[in-house]
């Protein structure tokens, strides 16, 4: 299993040490997220100022050597497909081949609001998703391409710089309705499974509670098999989970607790479930090794992505866990 740090709103000299320190533990990525607003579930307002986030891979490329570095993910809404790959393909020839190429839909209704971009619906959003994909593809791997959709239209388009990496950087969708999932299992090298947020536009707690053990390995196989049915080995889409909340306990008892309490916020979700959730890690550092190992096995996950929470619990995951794996 790969491991991957997902570094949010940071400062930017603090993007610079977490990348640094994610490099030097092993981790195999650095991903920033895209949004205009830092929002929370239930649209709760941070007051974190959301940095650019091409800025921000700059920044960590500039300042590392190895790690891949990518987004999680970008929204398609903010820039026409040719100006994502123009973008993209220049930061795969500064980091000599190590981007990663994270999009979604957008979701986050508030931001969209806010700043009077069109906010179509999620339907529509997963069309202009999949045309965008083509035109990357395209552009990157078929110049002059040329393509005439219900969004977007290219003439001969041959752009420079290509990216270094060969036939294209990986493609990593984020999201967890059918709809996305059906494009990734069509374009996508990674699928990285949450809650579903896309129909709703903002975080529902309630929608967060659903991802669990069972609905994750349902949306994996439902990945699995829609790419067998475009033509693709399914095999060949790496699953990738985030986990927003570690909690690294002394004991069994005190893990189960803080599950509890967690399980609470959600309406009673038993500590069991909270501990299997796909988005959270909730216990001993030996339960924690055993619970990666276990969705590894069972879920297939083969890269499993941490939010940044500060340089201390990083070196105690890295430390106390991720070697162990």
């Amino acid at each position: 299993m790969d491991f991957g740090l997902q570094i949010g709103f940071e400062d930017p000299n603090e993007v610079r040490d977490a990348a640094q320190a994610a490099e030097a533990l092993g981790f195999a990525a650095v991903y920033f997220p895209d949004h205009l607003v830092a929002e929370g579930p239930e649209r709760a307002t941070t007051g974190r100022p959301a940095h650019d986030p091409m800025m921000q891979a700059a920044a960590a490329a500039a300042a590392t050597k190895t790690v891949r570095i990518g987004h999680l993910v970008l929204c398609n809404l903010f820039r026409h497909p040719t100006i994502t790959a123009r973008s993209l393909g220049t930061l795969d020839v500064m980091t000599g081949g190590r981007a990663i190429a994270g999009l979604g839909t957008g979701w986050t209704e508030t931001e969209f609001r806010m700043s009077g971009i069109p906010f179509p619906d999620i339907t529509t959003r997963l069309r202009m998703l999949d045309e965008a994909l083509t035109c990357i593809d395209g552009v990157w791997t078929k110049a002059p391409f040329t393509f005439a959709g219900e969004f977007y239209q290219l003439k001969d388009a041959d752009f420079l710089p290509k990216p270094v990496q060969k036939p294209r950087p990986p493609f990593l969708l984020g999201g967890g309705g059918k709809g996305l999932l059906r494009i990734a299992a069509r374009h996508a090298d990674h699928v990285n499974i949450i809650s579903d947020a896309g129909k709703a536009g903002y975080i529902k707690m309630s929608e967060v509670g659903k991802l669990r053990d069972a609905s994750f390995v349902a949306k994996v196989k439902f990945v699995r098999d829609e790419a067998a049915k475009a033509g693709r080995d399914p095999k060949s889409i790496t699953i990738s989970q985030t986990i927003f909340n570690v909690v690294l306990a002394d004991s069994p008892a005190a893990a189960r607790e803080t599950a509890g309490q967690i399980g609470m916020m959600f309406g009673g979700v038993p500590a069991e479930a909270i501990q299997q959730s796909p988005l959270m890690l909730i216990g001993t550092p030996d339960e924690c090794v055993a619970e990666l190992r276990r969705r590894a096995h069972e879920w297939g996950v083969g890269e499993t992505i941490f939010s940044y929470t500060g340089a201390g619990m990083l070196r105690r995951l890295a430390d106390e866990v991720l070697r162990r794996i």
